[in-house]
């Protein structure tokens, strides 16, 4: 037959779940964190690559001349992000005139 737990045994044994929990959660946390800047790098390179596909002689400039040369061209225009998924392009379905 099981013997029962005194309440002092449960304490025990909740504040070891708690324990277990919390390095669990920290461990997640720390997975969290990785993939956020794994996704950031990833980001990065593929924009660096776009910009370098459309700045003739991109590799060889300073990175004070492609700042340059970007505040220049996005100067007059304003950026406004669109919702995911929408691609600015449109229908006839879906143009109103």
């Amino acid at each position: 037959m099981a013997q029962r737990k005194t309440v002092a045994e449960q304490i025990a044994l909740a504040k070891e779940d708690i324990k277990q929990q919390e390095n669990k959660l920290k461990l997640l946390q720390q997975r969290q964190k990785e993939q956020e800047r794994k996704d950031r790098t990833r980001r990065l390179i593929e924009r660096g690559a776009i910009l370098e596909s459309l700045i003739d002689g991109a590799a060889v400039l300073d990175n004070e001349r492609i700042k340059a040369i970007l505040q220049t061209a996005l100067s007059s225009r304003s950026f406004t992000p669109k919702p995911a998924g929408e691609t600015g392009k449109t229908t006839n379905a879906t143009r109103t005139e």
